[in-house]
């Protein structure tokens, strides 16, 4: 099961998610993914937004190769040689974000690094996938109505276990 974790006392996400709450499925770790094409070369050489686009399909060829999809990966560390053309072009990193991943956000994090493996790569991704949890669509934080009108997202319930999963303590007779 994966659960999207997105707490209303932080600012709303925008491009990612704060969390993700995974049970079940099975964990792949992703290492660092670069530009570079099957004979090792760094496609789109000086451009962020060419490399993004072969740096994606890295990604999924790796989580295919392990059964699943983009949408499986709960976790992108984004690191970059320059935070300033990373920012300038988010509107064309978005439209390739979305042409692979859709509508489905990771928790994520940008990192401005001063170099990568590879001279020629201007970003690399590392990431952690889920495969084979089921979705689930986020929950509505539990919410009290406080003084003054603040709102205070109360912790999970613990969850009831059927009656069928109940144990009944039996006594001996002494």
């Amino acid at each position: 099961m994966r659960r999207i974790i997105n707490p209303s006392s932080l600012p709303p996400p925008r491009g990612f998610n704060h969390g993700i709450l995974t049970s079940g499925g099975d964990i792949l770790f992703l290492a660092g993914q670069d530009a570079s094409d099957a004979a090792g070369r760094i496609v789109a050489p000086g451009d962020l937004v060419g490399q993004i686009e072969q740096l994606v399909r890295n990604l999924r060829a790796v989580v295919e190769a392990a059964g699943g999809s983009l949408r499986d990966i709960v976790k992108l560390n984004i690191f970059v040689r320059d935070r300033e053309p990373y920012v300038t072009n988010l509107g064309p990193i978005g439209e390739r974000y979305r042409a692979h991943f859709g509508d489905h956000y990771p928790a994520m994090a940008l990192f401005e690094v001063t170099g990568l493996f590879r001279e020629a790569a201007l970003i690399e991704m590392e990431g952690i996938a889920v495969i084979g949890a089921p979705s689930r669509k986020p929950a509505r934080p539990r919410v009290s109505r406080r003084a003054a009108g603040k709102r205070e997202v109360l912790p999970r319930r613990p969850a009831r276990k059927a009656p069928a999963m109940r144990r009944t303590l039996r006594r001996r007779p002494r």
